[in-house]
């Protein structure tokens, strides 16, 4: 049996809702498999921001994000991420850093400039329909890292502010993203990037090329760093993976077609009547991911490696049952020797 590369393994989670289920099984079962990963030496456990979707529990990271903290010893925890354009940055800079002085050493706080949800939504939580856009995503950003660090340049309007509690290691800002905009922001600001390659692979090389390309050394890091994040779904057989792997095809279909719900058994799914453009739909949707056996995973994982040159892989696993969840997770483990630390404290401001 062949060892995969010796790479840094996390974690991305979107506490699932499966059907039958409730918010508060969503979130144990979160916690219990961030312990898990915790003890497999897993690098970090991070929690995405969904909104108005009632198969995703992880609406607030920053709340989950102090719950797996405080159940863990050693693993960093943190955001995949925080949307940024829909809070303040004074606000998520009070947040990560109650979350620092907390668990020194130990959080993460990804960013990310997509709403995580539809435009309805996200102007609820904006409070304002004129503030949909991206655009300003690069002002929030500077804006919190001076926060993060607690200082402004001289003249800023906000030099007089400080985000308090104020902790004396502020927790490393990462830019996620799948699309190249992301991937040259991170990099003209030396930031470490992590792309979403379990949500499009479409532009994955090509992003990570361009991070590569333009990156500047900055005081936050001095070289590129990218992680990629790989929908990993792994059984003990083809069949069985690609059953427990369906239900999430059929809940990012239902989204699509505006009808957002639980995460539906494997039993619902199997039972749904899919045409041939869904079925379509899924097959794009799986390529380049890595679900199957522990052969057809392992062989995935190893040209998804070889492919990105990733200097850090994240594992995400939407299924229904949480005993799936982390028999996939001790699968996938058992493919790596011995894990290397991944990227720890870095200086939030760049």
């Amino acid at each position: 049996m062949s060892i995969l590369p010796s790479v840094p393994l996390s974690i991305l989670d979107l506490a699932p809702v499966g059907e039958g289920g409730t918010a508060q099984d969503a979130v144990r079962a979160t916690v219990e498999l961030a312990r898990h990963a915790d003890e497999l030496g897993f690098t970090r456990f991070w929690l995405a921001e969904h909104h108005s979707m009632p198969g995703i529990a992880s609406s607030a990271p920053a709340v989950l994000i102090g719950a797996v903290a405080a159940a863990t010893d050693r693993i960093r925890v943190g955001s995949g991420g925080v949307m940024l354009p829909n809070h303040a940055p004074l606000v998520v800079a009070e947040q990560f850093g109650t979350l620092a002085a907390l668990h020194p050493g130990r959080i993460d706080l990804g960013l990310g400039r997509a709403p995580g949800t539809d435009r309805l939504t996200a102007a609820a939580l904006r409070r304002s329909a004129e503030q949909l856009g991206p655009d300003d995503f690069p002002q929030q950003l500077g804006e919190l890292a001076c926060f993060l660090a607690g200082e402004f340049p001289e003249g800023h309007p906000y030099r007089a502010i400080h985000a308090v509690p104020h902790a004396p290691q502020a927790p490393p800002i990462w830019l996620l993203g799948s699309s190249l905009y992301s991937a040259e922001l991170a990099g003209m600001l030396g930031l470490p990037f992590a792309f979403a390659h379990h949500f499009s692979g479409t532009h994955t090389l090509p992003a990570l090329e361009r991070y590569r390309t333009v990156f500047r050394p900055s005081a936050a890091l001095e070289q590129p760093y990218a992680l990629v994040t790989v929908q990993a779904v792994c059984a003990s057989d083809d069949d069985t993976a690609e059953r427990i792997a369906l239900p999430a095809a059929l809940s990012f279909l239902r989204l699509r077609q505006g009808r957002p719900g639980p995460l539906p058994t494997p039993e619902q799914a199997a039972a749904h009547p899919w045409s041939p453009e869904e079925r379509a739909f899924v097959e794009q949707r799986r390529e380049g991911q890595a679900i199957g056996g522990p052969d057809t995973v392992r062989e995935a994982l190893a040209k998804l490696l070889a492919a990105t040159e990733a200097d850090e892989l994240m594992l995400s696993t939407l299924v229904h049952s949480p005993a799936d969840r982390l028999r996939s997770t001790d699968l996938i483990r058992g493919m790596f020797d011995v894990l290397p630390t991944g990227l720890g404290q870095a200086a939030a401001a760049f």
